[in-house]
């Protein structure tokens, strides 16, 4: 059986990084996340994160960086960063 491909996303909200595993269509339960500190997380961390969460990067897969902000509307709204990379179960988690 082959592993899906699933995107993992990475922004700051309120002071802390936290990173998480996008599930498409569910809807009912968490999507699984990982919740670090201040300080941007390196990509190491990124890494032992997702292996806790049960998922790991795809080989070569490129961290993407995007600028949004808070309010589309509203251009001196906050910059918001959010980093993705795709990524694949491998304990079955997401599957």
């Amino acid at each position: 059986m082959t592993a899906r491909t699933l995107r993992a996303q990475l922004s700051e909200r309120e002071g802390r990084w936290r990173l998480y595993v996008v599930l498409p269509g569910q809807s009912s339960e968490p999507w699984p996340e990982f919740t670090f500190g201040a300080q941007v997380p390196t990509f190491t961390d990124r890494v032992n994160a997702l292996s806790v969460l049960g998922f790991e990067p795809l080989p070569d897969a490129p961290w993407e960086w995007t600028e949004d902000s808070e309010d589309p509307d509203d251009p001196a709204s906050p910059v918001v960063l959010i980093a993705s990379t795709d990524v694949r179960s491998w304990s079955g988690a997401g599957s």
